[in-house]
């Protein structure tokens, strides 16, 4: 399904490759025959604002909504478990899932990572990805809410993974809900989680810091670069990219 694989690109950190890109994503969201043209009409004009940008202005607007706390996370599991040992049992579980349906995973991110996530369901039949995005509907109706109230342009594409789930949000319950929320993406919040980590990690004499926390995130460099291979029986046009974050 080649509106996922756009989705996919959309969330990923911004690139002179992802710009370049901009009339295939726009071709791909225009071909596509289950999202509603309200959608569409959103999809299309975020993708213009990430492609016509100042690349230097969307890379540090990408850096702020994403990388800066938990709440906005596009890990997956950072949303339903948090730090706790359940989180890696998920991701393995994940891991199998896609070695089960031929992918391989040769990167620097992990499984749940959003965007990789969709470019595996991009690969798969219909029905099973409806599944699987009914089974995360609660997360992006709230990872939606929040990047809306936030006024970042990255709602649409959670509005419209919601809206391929088949699942409706109740939207003046998700929007009570995240107004009641504490920030985690100000200095003094930052500050005080860096601190919180550090003692965590003086207390382990030196153990490994989570994946799941904000020190643990993954580090994002420019030309970082991102494999992933399929098994013949995948090897179609919905072939994820080789290498690059566009």
């Amino acid at each position: 399904m080649q509106l996922l694989k756009v989705l996919a690109r959309v969330l990923e950190y911004p690139t002179e490759e992802l710009q370049a890109s901009k009339d295939a994503l726009v071709a791909a969201v225009l071909e596509d025959s289950r999202l509603p043209r309200q959608n569409k009409e959103q999809l299309l004009r975020c993708v213009e604002m990430i492609c016509d940008g100042d690349l230097l202005d969307m890379q540090e607007n990408y850096v702020g909504m994403f990388d800066k706390g938990r709440a906005t996370s596009l890990l997956l599991f950072e949303h339903v478990h948090g730090e706790s040992r359940d989180r890696g049992q998920a991701m393995v579980d994940l891991m199998e899932e896609y070695r089960t349906n031929g992918l391989e995973i040769d990167a620097r991110e992990l499984p749940d990572y959003l965007p990789l996530f969709l470019e595996y369901l991009s690969t798969r039949p219909w029905d099973e990805i409806r599944n699987w995005l009914e089974d995360i509907h609660h997360i992006l109706g709230l990872l939606g809410e929040r990047l809306y109230q936030r006024e970042s342009f990255y709602h649409v594409v959670m509005d419209s993974l919601l809206t391929l789930s088949g699942r409706s949000a109740n939207r003046q319950e998700l929007a009570e809900i995240v107004a009641a929320e504490e920030r985690d993406d100000t200095p003094e919040a930052l500050d005080k989680v860096w601190e919180e980590e550090m003692v965590k990690f003086v207390d382990d004499q030196g153990s490994s810091c989570s994946t799941g926390s904000v020190v643990g995130q993954r580090r994002r460099e420019l030309e970082q670069t991102q494999t992933i291979h399929l098994s013949d029986q995948l090897m179609t046009d919905a072939t994820p990219r080789q290498a690059g974050r566009a």
